[in-house]
């Protein structure tokens, strides 16, 4: 009976002799629950760090692989077996170090608001004074290239002394604050929870739209000529069968090309669809994640609503060929695409975590990042240096001289030294063939950060986020960002860019460096002076309503027409579906040898729809890396013109540009009256007719 008792008054404590069945069950269930709630929490970081430290192992292994001379199909095998070695060990280290896990403290630390101290009177002048800069700034460099007439001087001003007064007062904090630096928070399973049904939800979104781009005959046809032939093309692959020299401005450093050309080789299906099926949604996730990352890292308070804005922003504000949003889901699929979605988040968060924890494993996470963002672009070798030095020069000032200098070594070494080592192997790089016109700082400002509405919030986030963020190390490096970028919006320092670097293809990229997304985000975390904290979050909440709705009223979506986004009801290729069906009936053909000669848009779409079909003018663009006067350039501009119908050159001019490229079917639209006359006085003759849409008739060479 005493027993009894005793156990009605203290059921916490279970009976030491259960019967089967019974007392364990419900200690299994909460263990188990508590594992399922630990992963849930902990998935986010797991999968993006495990794709980053993943995908720099094969950039490794694909840049190794040079000096065996081995198959990508190869590379890829031993990089599937070293992913796995590697995912065991993890697993193994992971178990042995469970039981010092805390999960409940780190949730309630993750539930706390960051509380505000009060700022002395000189600071608080201070404050008043950046406030005011920002704001002027924000507002005339929104208003700057519109119907109102604002000189630039007045944004990069203001905005210069927006930024240092911003970056004066968080090093003033910085110094009055603790010495040692505060536990980070950690998420909830709820927030994680979140975070990961918001980037599936992203991740299913890029099945449906496609955004057709010019750089996809490079990027992508890459992907299908080695995919198709299980060889790297060191020499150009879409003017000749890797004998002319490569694209100066394109030297074979990235290696997503190479990694989705051997993906789809080892499983056996088409490039492109590994890439837009498989691949991309991976991407979409992962991009969404690192986003969620950072703005959780970042935000003082409500986090999972900054990660909504932020994603509402990519969303709703698109249209410009520069938006961050067209670099989203549209051209995520390119490296460059990934790199400022996904790199530059990651970047930011893993900075963060070694200036605050000088962890190994921090470290080890910005080496494997910068080889990834390598791997991805070689815009990364002249981003990352300006990301990376306004951080470094941040720290500088608060004493942190050793942990920026080991930074700026572990991020920069392997960019930098293979974009030299290349360089050195293979020639001098050059911007020519790129995308060298120049940006000033008014227009860099108006194609990235946009103009009107937009543009004054994306002010305002660059300007106050170093305000806005939580405090110490996230501030610290918001304001150095914001720093580094005012310094550039200055006229005639993009200038001096230019002219120092002798390229200016990637200056007008250089907001990347801007975690601007989480920073749009964070605008609804500022705390609004309010008794309780259920008025602090209804306000902070109608911030979020205001800045998504002007989103939506003020900015072009990324659904829309006019962001070149086609929106589907089922899984495409990212490709107009008729030039994609034209290309595909063309590879089918009874075809003679030699090149094809086919309007301008199919002949960008056939690289990407196989690597059997050569074209005559994959894309006019590149001709510049081949010398625009030359013949070689001249004979491919005349005959794509004859078969555009945008020009009706002699057949005596036609003929001798036949014969130097070796033209072996030509195929142009039935509407071009003038080619299908033509085209049999030049020794071609009808072979094929295809209907409309599309309708379209071929003719092969005589003999």
């Amino acid at each position: 009976m005493a027993n009894v008792d005793s156990i009605a008054v203290a059921p916490a404590e279970p009976d030491p002799t259960p019967r089967p069945g019974q007392a364990s069950r419900p200690a299994d269930a909460r263990t188990g629950l508590s594992r399922v709630r630990a992963l849930v929490a902990v998935a986010p970081a797991v999968l993006t760090d495990g794709a980053v430290i993943a995908f720099a192992l094969f950039t490794v292994l694909y840049h190794l692989a040079f000096l065996g001379d081995l198959r990508p199909s190869v590379t890829f095998r031993i990089w599937l077996l070293a992913c796995v070695v590697l995912a065991v060990v993890a697993v193994l280290r992971a178990r042995r170090r469970a039981p010092a896990d805390s999960a409940p403290a780190d949730s309630v630390s993750a539930a706390r608001e960051e509380p505000v101290s009060a700022r002395p009177a000189a600071d608080r002048r201070l404050l008043i004074g950046v406030l005011v800069a920002a704001a002027v700034a924000a507002v005339s460099a929104g208003l700057a290239n519109t119907s109102v007439n604002v000189s630039w001087w007045i944004p990069a001003v203001s905005g210069l002394l927006a930024a240092v007064g911003g970056l004066l007062l968080v090093r003033q904090a910085w110094l009055n604050g603790p010495t040692p630096t505060p536990a980070a928070p950690a998420p909830t399973p709820a927030q994680s929870a979140y975070a990961l049904v918001v980037s599936v939800l992203v991740g299913i979104s890029s099945f449906f739209m496609a955004r057709n781009t010019p750089d996809d005959v490079y990027y992508v046809g890459k992907s299908v000529w080695i995919a198709e032939r299980d060889l790297i093309p060191l020499n150009d692959f879409l003017f000749s069968e890797n004998v002319l020299p490569s694209m100066g401005s394109q030297p074979p450093i990235p290696s997503i090309e190479v990694f989705d050309g051997a993906f789809a080789n080892v499983i056996g299906i088409h490039a492109s669809s590994a890439l837009w099926y498989v691949l991309l949604p991976i991407m979409a996730v992962l991009a969404a994640l690192a986003l969620w990352r950072l703005t959780h890292r970042w935000a003082p308070r409500r986090p999972v609503l900054a990660f909504t804005v932020a994603i509402a922003y990519l969303y709703l504000v698109a249209g410009g060929d520069a938006a961050l949003g067209t670099f989203h889901i549209p051209r995520l699929h390119e490296g460059k695409g990934m790199f400022v979605s996904a790199v530059i988040p990651l970047m930011w968060l893993y900075l963060t975590e070694w200036f605050d924890n000088r962890s190994r494993r921090s470290l080890l996470l910005i080496v494997a990042l910068s080889i990834t963002a390598i791997g991805l672009t070689n815009t990364a070798a002249i981003i990352l240096p300006m990301l990376v030095g306004a951080a470094g020069f941040a720290m500088l000032l608060v004493g942190r001289w050793k942990a920026a200098v080991v930074a700026a070594v572990a991020a920069l070494a392997y960019p930098i030294g293979s974009l030299v080592v290349s360089r050195l192997l293979l020639g001098g790089m050059s911007a020519t063939g790129a995308d060298d016109a120049f940006f000033d700082a008014a227009y860099t400002y108006r194609r990235t950060l946009l103009f009107g509405v937009v543009g004054v919030i994306s002010g305002l986030a660059l300007w106050c986020g170093a305000l806005i963020a939580r405090r110490r190390t996230p501030a610290l490096l918001a304001a150095g960002a914001a720093l580094a970028l005012s310094v550039l919006f200055v006229p005639g320092v993009l200038e001096l860019l230019s002219a120092l670097s002798g390229i200016s293809v990637v200056l007008w990229r250089v907001p990347w460096l801007l975690a601007l997304p989480t920073l749009i985000g964070l605008l609804c975390t500022v705390r609004v002076p309010a008794p309780t904290r259920a008025l602090r979050r209804a306000a902070s909440g109608g911030i979020a309503v205001l800045l998504v709705a002007s989103f939506a009223l003020f900015a072009t979506p990324m659904w829309s027409p006019k962001s070149w986004v086609e929106v589907h009801d089922r899984p495409t290729w990212k490709l107009p579906q008729q030039r994609q069906a034209i290309a595909f009936w063309i590879k089918d053909l009874d075809r003679p040898q030699g090149l094809l000669l086919a309007p301008k848009t199919i002949m960008r779409t056939t690289p990407i729809v196989t690597s059997e079909v050569r074209v005559v003018l994959p894309r006019d663009f590149y001709l510049v890396e081949y010398d625009l006067n030359s013949q070689f350039a001249k004979d491919r501009l005349l005959l794509a013109g004859f078969a555009d119908g945008a020009a009706s050159p002699t057949p005596a001019e036609l003929k001798p540009a036949l014969d130097r490229l070796d033209v072996g079917t030509i195929c142009v639209y039935n509407g071009n009256r003038y080619a299908r006359d033509t085209a049999p006085q030049l020794g071609y003759q009808e072979f094929a007719k295809r209907k409309a849409p599309g309708a379209m008739t071929c003719f092969r060479r005589v003999g």
